[in-house]
């Protein structure tokens, strides 16, 4: 993609009523990829005003300050409109390739959470970890939201995902092509809980699911070889593992089926990702897909 089209598609995201512009992070990738970050710095002026959002970025592989810095000038630059989606990461091959242990990656992860809302708040709090250490940090300019961007916890609805996003995040990031209607339910549950546990009202989390891989088609054949020939290749999955979930790949009235469901079971909000045809997808999930949800 160049850098025409990426503005050209953030243009056309903005003109549409869409209301987000997200970006993910990986270095490697089975297709090509662009920089989350960079790419999303690059659409600041055709975003009008989009939100901003990583879902996720990774602060392992980046560094928690790097990372904060770079959000931080992103959110300064747009005045304000960036959400911090992060998480650990899924790919071993992107830990070997920054000489880190993927298998200390939940413990790195907790350490990031931790000090990451004072990196983003400008504030000069020390920490010390086994794996990170801040001292007399300060990261200026300030991002202009207060008291900073907000922080969604990425995790696929393990208890032990739901309690760092309650205990840390001021919202969930669920992933499409890993849960579905009836797995976000009960993970909504567990968030409840754990939210409770941590002093906090279960209401006061955003929530949202990513990597909703969208392809709006004229029927279940084209969604098949979509299925087989773009999206299970991409992800290293069989295409009948895919079929089992609730993607909001096939005519529209299949996408909207979906989505209600993930409607109805809690979801506050889509990150839709289009496998093709980017802009023309946007267009007929706005004019055929979304009255139907």
């Amino acid at each position: 993609m160049s850098l025409r089209d990426l503005k050209g598609y953030a243009r056309a995201a903005a003109a549409l009523g869409y209301r987000y512009v997200c970006a993910n992070d990986h270095l490697v990738f089975p297709r090509p990829w662009l920089d989350g970050p960079t790419a999303l710095a690059a659409v600041i002026e055709e975003s009008g005003d989009l939100t901003l959002a990583t879902t996720v970025s990774l602060p392992i592989l980046r560094g928690p300050v790097q990372l904060a810095k770079t959000l931080t000038t992103i959110d300064a630059l747009s005045g304000g409109r960036v959400v911090v989606g992060v998480g650990p990461g899924s790919s071993a091959r992107d830990y070997a390739l920054v000489g880190l242990s993927f298998e200390e990656r939940w413990r790195r992860f907790d350490e990031v959470l931790e000090m990451l809302p004072a990196l983003l708040e400008g504030a000069a709090n020390g920490f010390e970890g086994d794996f990170y250490t801040a001292h007399d940090v300060t990261l200026e300019p300030r991002a202009p939201q207060r008291p900073r961007p907000p922080i969604w916890v990425g995790s696929w609805g393990s208890a032990p995902g739901l309690r760092r996003v309650a205990r840390y995040g001021d919202g969930w990031l669920a992933s499409a092509y890993n849960t579905t209607p009836e797995r976000f339910r009960d993970g909504l549950e567990l968030l409840s809980a754990a939210a409770q546990a941590e002093g906090r009202q279960p209401g006061s989390l955003a929530n949202g699911l990513a990597t909703t891989w969208l392809c709006v088609t004229e029927g279940t054949a084209e969604a098949d070889r979509v299925l087989e020939d773009v999206l299970a290749p991409m992800l290293g999955r069989p295409a009948e593992t895919l079929r089992s979930l609730s993607l909001p790949i096939g005519p529209a009235e299949v996408c909207a089926e979906r989505l209600a469901a993930f409607a109805s079971a809690g979801v506050q909000r889509v990150f839709l990702w289009p496998l093709r045809d980017e802009v023309a997808q946007l267009e007929l999930f706005r004019d055929r897909v979304a009255p139907l949800v």
